[in-house]
């Protein structure tokens, strides 16, 4: 018996050097092509990144010196602005709105014991992958192509990702529910359409409510990188000044406090909401 423990206590202690030696291999392996990577991007790198660290903060220097000194107009910039962020807010609510109900009906399409024509799901899967694959910022700037500048680039770009998303979260609690009502509404002579709506969306709406809510806030952060590309909103504003140069500086200090403060305020209220609909205090 001593004998046969003996046996497996070496085995043991030999696997596990043999582990610590492929460990200690594959981390010397990593640090390696970090290091090598990290020579290669300083060597195609204009500037010199290495050398570039010391100036890092000269700019933020630069914008904060500007902005103090015309720190009176920031009122002014602030009305000048706000029209843009409400744009910016209001591709993000259409975007989000359009996405969850799309959404919806791909996750009643790709949940199991739901879906309306099972031999789908597996395709409806697929589909909703490749919508969350695909970036919208790529969306955005080949749609801009098609409509030229504007809202509806972004919204349609943002909506086609909030789709895919979504459609995957909202899948994921579809299968959590309790099928037994189901039961009862069949007995009934209850169509699929009104078994969804009467024996399933009571029990998983508030989860629907809040991770759309949580989408929201995505999508705010998401149309503001946007208007960089030309896709409207306050992030269009931004990239303009920015543009300019010393002398708007300012102006774009007042963006990124109008936007900031803006997103804070979103998350909190999101936030409380999601928390009193999942039952949190």
């Amino acid at each position: 018996m001593t004998s046969n423990s003996n046996i497996v206590l070496t085995g043991y202690i030999a696997e596990v050097t043999r582990r610590r030696l492929y460990n200690g291999i594959s981390l010397a392996l990593f640090v390696v092509i970090l290091a090598s990577g990290f020579a290669v991007a300083e060597d195609r790198n204009a500037g010199g990144f290495l050398a570039g660290l010391t100036s890092l903060g000269d700019f933020p220097a630069i914008v904060l010196k500007e902005s103090w000194t015309k720190i009176d107009e920031f009122p002014a910039h602030f009305i000048t602005y706000f029209p843009a962020l409400m744009e910016t807010l209001n591709i993000a609510a259409v975007s989000t709105l359009i996405g969850a109900i799309i959404g919806v009906f791909l996750s009643f399409a790709a949940t199991r014991g739901l879906a309306h024509y099972p031999a789908a799901i597996p395709y409806i899967r697929r589909l909703m992958d490749v919508m969350r694959a695909i970036p919208d910022v790529v969306i955005a700037l080949i749609l801009i192509f098609v409509f030229a500048g504007g809202v509806i680039p972004a919204i349609i770009a943002i909506s086609f990702h909030t789709a895919g998303a979504l459609g995957k979260l909202f899948s994921e609690v579809n299968e959590n529910a309790d099928l037994k009502p189901l039961d009862g509404l069949a007995s009934t002579g209850a169509t699929w359409t009104q078994k969804m709506m009467f024996g399933v969306v009571p029990q998983v709406l508030p989860n629907f409510v809040s991770y759309a809510l949580l989408r929201l806030e995505i999508n705010i952060r998401a149309s503001a990188i946007l208007g960089f590309v030309g896709a409207g909103g306050i992030g269009y504003e931004l990239r303009n000044t920015m543009t300019w140069g010393q002398g708007k500086y300012d102006n774009a200090m007042a963006i990124f406090i109008l936007l900031f403060g803006t997103i804070i305020l979103v998350d909190q209220l999101s936030s409380m909401l999601r928390n009193r609909l999942t039952g949190k205090q």
